[in-house]
């Protein structure tokens, strides 16, 4: 067993490349989805990719949680985070409707890589440096940081709803999402997933979930900023005055 100073080191050495990652993707976009290329190696379809890359956060918490976990609000906070990624590894894969693209090994492995590192930390913290008790649930903290956490899953939730519906079955091409927060900014998706990611911080307090959402955040934001420019480059009648991520602001 690992000592805290220890966790912590590495979950500050891994934030740091988190942060290293964020400034990389200013210049390069992930090749997945609409930035797919030629050049990154092997393909897979695209559902298969998903559910690869986002298994080892539902398992490792998984096993954690079965197997160590002891408080109340440990386990509560691993539920959260189980059904987070109950939903993104077996039911988001089989609902999109552009099974037919592909995505490049390359990708799959770097999230997986991404994955057991940030559900590992956390769930070793949850399981060996568990100091919460009852009192967790009266604090602010943990009041603050559900509401944000369900306001988070909501807006996620509905927002993929409509993306993943703007296709027909089959088809391939993408359109301008409308309705909801799509009305105000280009990305409520990943606004979603932000705001969840920091309410979990907030009710977690520790390190490794603050070093989540570090490279939650490193990872979406470039994909906000990239996403709100494509749009605006090949939708002439695409709204100007809808933001990237923030109504009115960016």
């Amino acid at each position: 067993m690992i000592r805290l100073e220890t966790l912590h080191n590495i979950c500050l050495i891994w934030s740091l490349i988190g942060v290293g990652s964020f400034i990389l993707l200013q210049f390069v976009r992930a090749p997945y989805g609409r930035y797919i290329r030629k050049g990154w190696g092997p393909e897979i379809p695209n559902y298969i990719g998903w559910i690869l890359m986002e298994l080892p956060s539902f398992l490792i918490i998984f096993y954690f949680y079965y197997f160590y976990i002891q408080s109340t609000y440990a386990s509560m906070l691993s539920l959260l985070w189980l059904l987070h990624y109950f939903n993104r590894t077996f039911i988001y894969p089989f609902r999109i409707r552009t099974k037919k693209k592909k995505m490049p090994l390359t990708i799959v492995l770097s999230a997986i890589g991404f994955n057991f590192m940030n559900a590992g930390l956390n769930g070793y913290f949850l399981a060996f440096f568990d100091r919460y008790n009852v009192a967790n649930f009266e604090s602010w903290n943990f009041y603050a940081g559900l509401v944000l956490f369900i306001l988070g899953l909501i807006v996620n939730q509905v927002s993929d709803h409509l993306l993943i519906n703007l296709r027909k079955p089959e088809e391939r091409g993408y359109k301008i999402p409308q309705g909801f927060l799509f009305n105000y900014i280009s990305c409520p998706n990943y606004l979603g997933e932000i705001v969840q990611w920091i309410g979990f911080a907030l009710m977690a307090w520790n390190f490794p979930a603050l070093t989540f959402l570090i490279w939650t955040a490193a990872n979406l934001l470039p994909r906000v900023s990239g996403h709100h420019q494509w749009y605006q480059d090949h939708f002439k009648d695409y709204p100007k005055n809808r933001k990237a991520l923030i109504p009115r602001i960016w």
